[in-house]
């Protein structure tokens, strides 16, 4: 019996020994005996003392389930989305500038619109105003701090000489209809970013396709080579009318601002809207 011990103190020894020699010297740390680590180690001596020695197999890799359809998602193939998503996606497009059929119903959109705003936070909506029939449509560049406060374009000391000129040629504020390119106020009254441009014209166009006029007065320099799509210099843009779109005849003349600047344009100016009321009159049959 004492024999037995002592073969069984060697062998333990020598398997002591050569686990220390595996770890670099160290001996290996015994776990306790309540340990997770004790209870899966003694579960897998049994195992192997009725089945023999096992490996655990290497498992494949598995494409991962695809969120929508729950099939393997293969390499490079286009998800489909769910129809919940597909519903969102189509709202998104119907509340676009195009699916509106009025200018009230373009007006909700703009409310809702962020690409419209500019990086000034909490300005107003500045939509438009004036008769929703109109044959003219005067174009600006950008809301100031006046027309953000009022919400309305054209007010101030450049709106009160905006309506002395259409006063000169017969015509009310409530005659024409007068909006911007842009319809948020830009900070520092700077010129509109080509972005914000871009960004704001396809509200502006459907605004127009709307209101339907036969004429749009350009309001200065940034509103004509916006909406001609060009970099002419305004003396290069003035004193004729340019083709724009579906029949649309297009003038271009100084900004009312620009003439609080630099009154000796006035003259200029009164030669481009008269020359804009007998197109008027031609293309609509009015008198004065």
């Amino acid at each position: 019996m004492n024999q037995n011990n002592e073969q069984s103190q060697r062998g333990q020894s020598r398997e002591t020994d050569q686990k220390m020699e595996n770890n670099g010297g160290r001996e290996e740390p015994k776990p306790e005996p309540d340990s997770l680590f004790h209870t899966v180690r003694e579960f897998l001596k049994q195992e192997e003392q009725t089945y023999g020695r096992f490996q655990i197999p290497e498992l494949p890799d598995v494409p991962p389930l695809s969120s929508t359809t729950g099939t393997p998602a293969e390499s490079g193939e286009e998800k489909s989305l769910p129809a919940t998503d597909t519903n969102m996606i189509q709202e998104d497009s119907e509340a676009g500038p195009a699916a509106a059929k009025s200018l009230e119903e373009l007006f909700e959109i703009c409310l809702a619109a962020d690409a419209l705003r500019t990086d000034l936070a909490d300005t107003r909506l500045v939509f438009g105003t004036g008769n929703p029939n109109a044959d003219l449509m005067l174009i600006g560049e950008a809301p100031g701090l006046q027309e953000d406060r009022q919400g309305e374009p054209f007010v101030g000391k450049a709106g009160q000489l905006l309506n002395k000129i259409l006063a000169a040629i017969s015509f009310r504020r409530e005659d024409v209809y007068i909006a911007n390119i842009l319809k948020h106020r830009p900070p520092n009254n700077r010129d509109p970013l080509p972005e914000e441009r871009d960004r704001s014209l396809p509200y502006l166009y459907r605004q127009i396709e709307l209101i339907q006029p036969k004429l749009i007065l350009c309001l200065g320099r940034v509103s004509a080579q916006t909406l001609l799509n060009t970099s002419e210099p305004m003396k290069n843009l003035r004193s004729r009318f340019h083709p724009f779109h579906d029949g649309i005849q297009l003038l271009v003349t100084f900004h009312p601002a620009a003439l609080l600047r630099n009154p000796a344009w006035k003259r200029d100016t009164w030669e481009d809207v008269q020359l804009l009321r007998k197109r008027y009159d031609e293309l609509t049959g009015s008198s004065r």
